[in-house]
């Protein structure tokens, strides 16, 4: 699958829920309408929740990639300012 052009990248494995959420919502915010957010987090409860607290904020989740070593990789397209 061909890699997806992002404008920023944030890496959340370090941070648990729900401060993954609050990083990845204050990275959205220094984005444009149309960009795109590379979002590094850990498989379980972050992976669970992220996406789907982003959908509900009406941000558009674009793919989520494997990344073998038990992360993935969420990109996500800004649509609206919260």
């Amino acid at each position: 699958m061909p890699e997806l052009s992002c404008n920023a990248f944030l890496d959340i494995t370090e941070v648990v829920c729900p401060v993954t959420f609050v990083k990845t919502k204050v990275a959205l915010e220094e984005l444009e309408i149309g960009q795109v957010l590379a979002l590094r987090l850990n498989g379980g409860e972050p992976l669970q929740n992220v996406p789907r607290s982003l959908k509900d904020e009406g941000q558009q989740v674009l793919r989520l990639a494997d990344n073998g070593d038990g992360t993935y990789t969420l990109y996500v397209k800004k649509l609206e300012e919260n």
